[in-house]
């Protein structure tokens, strides 16, 4: 039996489909969809969410990373996404771990700042950008266990992987810290 208060729970499957309050893209800075699960939710949502990016764009000249913005979901099974602009892996030494932990509390707080009790995230950073998927699962579970401590808001985070290696490795991260 569960302990009460939020849950986290890995998923594998296409994070497109994943009913949720907020969907959390791994985005690229300029916010104008791209390749993997950017390229997914923009084609997904549909040109709602690209429209709201663009206004995003024009206001503030993107995000940074490790930084979060929200939208619409458009024709996503959300209310949101949230858009969060992981690091690039550079050895590690760059401030990387940091900055993607940073990625997970912003679009936390982005959520919780707008209502949101469930929250679906990709494995950020892990795909074109390189992030040592062992890391970033540990980084991943670990950043939002401790986030969901401290709130009262979001009630369960899916940690949605689209492929085995990472559903394996978050599962891993997530079954150690529960010991």
């Amino acid at each position: 039996m569960n302990p009460p208060g939020p849950k986290i729970e890995i998923l594998r499957g296409d994070l497109t489909k994943i009913p949720a309050d907020a969907v959390v893209n791994a985005a690229n800075s300029w916010l104008l969809g791209g390749g993997g699960v950017d390229g997914a939710i923009h084609r997904a949502g549909g040109s709602e969410i690209l429209e709201e990016c663009r206004k995003i764009v024009a206001r503030q000249g993107g995000c940074k990373t490790g930084e979060a913005v929200i939208t619409t979901a458009g024709k996503l099974p959300a209310k949101y996404v949230i858009h969060t602009v992981g690091p690039v892996w550079n050895g590690g030494t760059q401030g990387e771990a940091q900055k993607l932990a940073q990625c997970y509390t912003r679009s936390l707080e982005l959520a919780a700042e707008h209502g949101c009790r469930s929250v679906a995230f990709p494995a950020i950073s892990t795909g074109v950008y390189g992030f040592p998927k062992d890391k970033a699962a540990a980084i991943a579970v670990a950043t939002t266990a401790r986030f969901l401590e401290g709130q009262t808001v979001i009630e369960h985070v899916m940690l949605v992987s689209f492929d085995e290696e990472n559903y394996q490795l978050l599962n891993h991260e997530l079954n150690a810290l529960q010991r």
